[in-house]
């Protein structure tokens, strides 16, 4: 069997193997380093998302920032639907 490509989590929380770009090659995955942001910036290719999260040193949003979901998530990348569902779900739980 061939070797596999690591399994990457974004930022966003998206599996980087699930992501056609990734799987073709045309995408590294997620670089959570300053230099992955700036990379991204100079491919025209720029992800506020990982930005906040290499900023305030986050690795997952939605299992490690207290502001998940943010202004940032805003129909991007997941949808406005996901989001009102998580943020109800999350509120039962409190």
């Amino acid at each position: 069997m061939g070797q596999q490509k690591k399994e990457i989590i974004g930022a966003c929380g998206i599996c980087c193997s699930t992501c056609g770009l990734y799987v073709k090659g045309i995408c590294s995955g997620c670089n959570k380093t300053k230099e992955g942001v700036e990379f991204l910036k100079k491919i025209n290719a720029n992800c506020p998302v990982l930005e906040c999260a290499v900023e305030n040193k986050v690795d997952v949003c939605s299992r490690d920032c207290e502001k998940f979901p943010c202004d940032q998530f805003q129909n991007w990348p997941l949808s406005e639907e996901w989001i009102k569902m998580y943020k109800e779900r999350s509120n039962k739980s409190e």
